[in-house]
């Protein structure tokens, strides 16, 4: 299992604003090595209680929450990271463990009992989580990320674009999958994760945003469109 525990701050920005940073950083910071030209695709499959308590506890604001997803980064990978985060205070924390396609795609299917197969006490805690509270997949977001990183202090700079969600498939692994615009294709989130302190040329980058502070997830979103659309 892998666990990071760390700040975050989430900001919007515009195309341009994107392109000047994303030059300025690429200056001073290690790229990503899955970056390439453009960046890399990110898609999360997220699970959220028959009465999505998850989501409305964001939306609420509740200090203590979480989110529990399947995440890849290629539909043809043969395994897919099962991620739980846990907003605690000014903290995010977040545990994940690599999980078989096979295994993933029953997770999808409602048989978290595959989970049992691990030996990682993060995987039962998972299990008991999510039988207890009645998890099921709610949404699959997917988008553009371009990231960059400080290895002096763990710092990770991403950049999220062409932000898509859908509600009809939750095949994580399709190519085929029918997305939907959640965000105006011309906003980039800019993500900033940290431990303690940032850099000051981060942060003077952070301060010089054009934008005011997110507190909205990219799942908040998802659903958020996907109520509205039911309404």
């Amino acid at each position: 299992m892998k666990l990071v525990l760390r700040e975050e701050k989430k900001y919007l920005i515009t195309l341009e604003e994107y392109f000047r940073k994303s030059h300025f950083l690429s200056q001073l910071l290690m790229q990503d090595p899955n970056n390439g030209i453009h960046g890399y695709t990110v898609r999360s499959l997220y699970f959220d209680t028959i009465y999505d308590k998850d989501f409305f506890e964001k939306r609420a604001g509740i200090e203590l929450r979480r989110k529990i997803r399947l995440r890849i980064y290629d539909p043809s990978s043969d395994h897919a990271n099962l991620e739980m985060k846990q907003k605690q205070g000014e903290y995010q924390l977040k545990r994940s463990m690599k999980l078989k396609r096979t295994d993933a795609e029953r997770m999808v299917q409602g048989y978290s009992d595959v989970l049992l197969k691990y030996d990682e006490p993060f995987a039962a805690e998972c299990y008991a989580l999510m039988n207890k509270d009645c998890y099921l997949p709610k949404t699959v977001v997917e988008y553009n990320r371009k990231a960059f990183i400080a290895k002096e202090n763990r710092i990770r700079v991403t950049f999220d674009s062409r932000i898509q969600s859908t509600e009809s498939s939750f095949d994580l692994f399709s190519n085929t999958l029918n997305m939907n615009p959640i965000l105006d294709p011309s906003g980039v989130v800019l993500e900033v994760k940290y431990n303690c302190f940032l850099l000051s040329y981060i942060k003077d980058m952070v301060t010089s945003v054009d934008s005011s502070k997110l507190s909205i997830s990219k799942y908040s979103l998802a659903r958020q469109q996907g109520y509205c659309t039911r309404l």
